[in-house]
């Protein structure tokens, strides 16, 4: 699928113009950035395990009805998406406290919340992406109420799809960002999720040790980014092995969802 011309280049995805008006080729790097980009690496296979964990997922929160971007992988590195207008801002759920909610709250990681939490992030690296309430995000005119009710009915209802997939692989769902888009049909707006959901934006902890499995193995320097990455595939039937996902012809295979190998 040929691509057109480059449009946007983010920290971990760059995304070119589509074969059909509408439409966008998202490519995933294999870039691995902290701290709004002061700390930067290249991890080889990283962005093919994000590629495919992504499209599993979407493909799965599709199939209870809620709307996403993705439209299909194109190949190890790429998805065919559909163009929307990015709302600024990321939408966080939280089940477990780790990362910034323990510095502002002075709450213990690995504590379990009372209840799911719900936030809301500018989003600005100049800023920082700093967390917003409701009244700014209207105020500023980035997002409606009724998208803000819509974002966190949608955001509640891919904690609980993403907190039972991850349990079966004995995993557990510590918290995890989504993005969300407008797509514009005539006359008609759609809310609709977009970006991507991945290790690099999810936090996942082995269910029985504890152990790290996302991209807090980059920000803490414990090693082995790519392996705990593979290792989520590995545990959610992605790959049919656990060799080093390559794009060149002799990585893993790639299995789809009847369990046929794919590119």
């Amino acid at each position: 699928m040929a691509r057109g011309k480059q449009i946007y280049e983010g920290k971990a995805k760059i995304l070119y113009e589509g074969p059909e008006p509408g439409t966008l080729i998202q490519f995933f790097k294999d870039d691995a950035t902290a701290f709004n980009n002061q700390k930067h690496s290249v991890l080889e296979g990283k962005g093919v395990l994000n590629n495919r964990i992504s499209e599993f997922v979407m493909l799965g929160l599709e199939r209870i009805g809620i709307p996403t971007h993705f439209i299909k992988r194109i190949n190890m590195r790429e998805q065919l998406i559909r163009h929307v207008e990015i709302i600024p801002l990321e939408v966080v759920v939280r089940n477990v406290a780790a990362g910034s909610i323990c510095k502002r709250l002075g709450i213990k990681e690995g504590e379990a919340l009372p209840r799911s939490v719900v936030e809301f992030y500018y989003k600005d690296d100049k800023l920082g992406d700093p967390m917003v309430g409701e009244d700014h995000i209207t105020a500023w005119g980035w997002a409606s109420p009724q998208e803000i009710d819509d974002m966190m009915a949608y955001a509640l209802r891919v904690n609980d799809y993403l907190s039972g997939l991850f349990a079966t692989a004995h995993i557990r769902l510590i918290d995890f960002k989504l993005e969300f888009g407008r797509q514009y049909e005539g006359d008609l707006v759609r809310l609709i999720l977009a970006d991507e959901i991945s290790p690099d934006g999810c936090r996942l902890w082995d269910l029985e040790s504890g152990e790290i499995m996302d991209k807090d193995r980059f920000r803490r320097d414990l090693g082995d980014v790519v392996e705990g990455y593979r290792e989520v595939a590995r545990r959610l039937g992605i790959l049919r092995n656990d060799e080093e996902p390559k794009d060149n012809g002799k990585g893993p295979k790639l299995v789809s969802s009847n369990g046929e190998s794919t590119s």
